[in-house]
């Protein structure tokens, strides 16, 4: 059977999960980067995804949303358990995805790059977008007026015509957050939303992502390297090692577990 096609979900109820990773392995050539990973992601909940430099935390983030297909194991989304979901099934299908080094259109204007998140939701063909005549203006219109209230959501109004490459690297994390949201998405992925930022950026970035998860219910699964961040923000807390998860619990089951500062303290393996 072809590991890309859909089969029906073993084990636990769909319903008690939004994805589901089953020992997932990936390695690039004799590099593991991940060694037979399981675990779920919990519909409505914040999940941290944490670990050293070097855990497989991004592989796992490029595996969920097809960038990498893992040689071993399965991802379950939504009832299907599949090898690998390539990026446009995934983002056709809810998942949103930020990345660890912002990925804007520089020479475009803030909204412009948040625009692009509404492609998949446009029903007209090229040829109409680009004349912006008749339906396919309608539609811009429409999907431009929910742009506007994502724009306002993550009080951006005032660099909303500004290039994005002109911007503080605090706010062009921003713009890529209201693109991925402007996809309304079921699953958010959020590789490292706060790095570079400063105490204020990071402050304000925490409350837009906690309000993400309870006004809109979407579900998230962010890398992040701050503990004190994730503490705050998520329900469960998983931990990669050398590719491999040593932990998984609540924050404060994390934090006291002795593999995990191990871990983080370079004990030796």
């Amino acid at each position: 059977m072809n590991g890309d096609s859909p089969v029906p979900a073993l084990g636990p109820e769909p319903t008690r999960f939004l994805l589901a990773v089953d020992n997932v392995s990936l390695s690039f050539g004799g590099v593991k980067a991940i060694r037979g990973v399981s675990f779920d992601i919990r519909k409505g909940e914040v999940l941290a995804l944490i670990g050293p430099n070097g855990a497989g935390k991004t592989s796992m983030l490029n595996c969920i949303n097809g960038f990498y297909r893992p040689q071993e194991g399965h991802i379950t989304y939504k009832g299907e358990r599949r090898m690998r979901m390539r990026p446009y099934e995934a983002a056709s299908r809810g998942i949103a995805r930020t990345f660890q080094n912002v990925a804007l259109f520089q020479g475009l204007s803030a909204l412009d790059n948040i625009m692009v998140g509404r492609n998949l939701k446009m029903k007209r063909g090229f040829a109409w977008q680009a004349l912006r005549l008749g339906p396919a203006l309608r539609e811009e219109v429409e999907h431009r007026a929910l742009v506007e209230k994502i724009i306002d959501f993550l009080e951006i109004q005032a660099i909303r015509k500004a290039l994005a490459g002109t911007l503080p690297y605090g706010l062009q994390k921003r713009v890529e957050l209201a693109r991925a949201l402007a996809m309304e998405p079921e699953l958010l992925l959020l590789d490292e939303p706060m790095a570079g930022m400063n105490l204020e950026e990071k402050e304000d970035m925490c409350r837009f992502i906690l309000d993400v998860n309870k006004q809109f219910g979407t579900t998230i699964a962010l890398i992040e390297h701050d503990m004190g961040v994730v503490m705050d923000l998520s329900d469960r807390v998983i931990v990669l090692d050398y590719g491999r998860k040593i932990a998984e619990g609540t924050p404060d089951e994390v934090k006291r577990d002795r593999l995990v500062v191990d871990a983080y303290l370079g004990v030796a393996h």
